[in-house]
């Protein structure tokens, strides 16, 4: 058992494995392309109302990872579970029936739509068989103003006119307004100045306060450590130690993301909180 986390199960040990208060857990998850193994026995939990974050070194498994909870590749072996039920997310739209939203780097914003357009885009409201704007317009005002965004001068501002941490902002709002219960970030502070980082990173924190799951993919681990609740580590496509954030420093971190091991026990092994 690595050090510096918690036991994380055998793979595929099924529905008894996962504690009660978990929103998803993986269990043996596997993705291979050909002899290429991009991750293999994945074990992971992750609670609702807390800060889930994910590391590890480029061609960790991360991406692969993520891509396999959001329904873009199918894995290869292992099982979801939701609730505590078994799912079979094998779609983008499985996942998001789910409750499982993903904000990728590139934000898939259209910069030449206002705020409300890109909030409602393919989902618009309509009233007697026209757009509703007064109604969309209002939702994201509220869905805004819930998550204690006060920078956006008008919801009708082009996408393309804000800052990047408005930029996520807007993308998280998206998100939050389809009644998400998981969003999972994508680097979310990469290329962000201080205070649009400081934004986003209070963005996250909300959503975990309103009982909102969160994974966040990170490179940065003074953000990871800003933020996270519990730190998940990848090493060669296999989950290595994952446990409360209080079980690691910024050495036992980097040591776990460099070599996949570390001596450093920070506190005693614990299940999930």
């Amino acid at each position: 058992m690595p050090s510096g986390g918690e036991s994380l199960g055998d793979a595929g040990s099924g529905v008894n494995d996962v504690p009660d208060e978990v929103l998803l857990s993986l269990r043996g998850v596997s993705k291979s392309f050909g002899p290429v193994q991009a991750i293999q026995n994945v074990d992971l939990d992750v609670p609702a109302g807390q800060v889930t974050a994910i590391i590890g070194d480029n061609g960790a498994g991360k991406s692969t990872l993520i891509k396999c909870i959001s329904g873009i590749l199918i894995p290869s072996a292992g099982h979801f579970y939701w609730n505590g039920q078994e799912v079979h997310i094998h779609s983008p739209r499985a996942s998001a029936e789910l409750g499982i939203a993903t904000v990728y780097q590139d934000l898939a914003l259209c910069d030449n739509l206002d705020i409300v357009q890109n909030m409602f885009l393919g989902n618009e409201d309509t009233k007697l068989g026209l757009l509703d704007e007064i109604t969309m317009e209002l939702t994201t005002v509220q869905t805004l103003k819930d998550l204690a965004v006060s920078t956006v001068k008008s919801v009708r501002q082009k996408v393309g006119s804000l800052s990047g941490g408005q930029r996520q902002a807007v993308a998280v709002a998206r998100a939050v307004m389809r009644e998400s219960k998981l969003v999972i970030f994508d680097e979310p502070t990469a290329a962000l100045g201080v205070s649009q980082t400081a934004q986003v990173l209070g963005l996250i924190k909300t959503l975990a306060s309103h009982g909102i799951g969160v994974i966040v993919i990170s490179h940065n681990l003074i953000d990871v450590f800003e933020v996270a609740d519990r730190i998940a580590v990848m090493y060669l496509g296999s989950m290595v130690s994952a446990g409360p954030a209080s079980n690691f420093d910024t050495a036992s971190a980097v040591e776990f993301i460099t070599t996949g091991g570390s001596a450093r026990v920070l506190s005693p092994l614990a299940s999930v909180e």
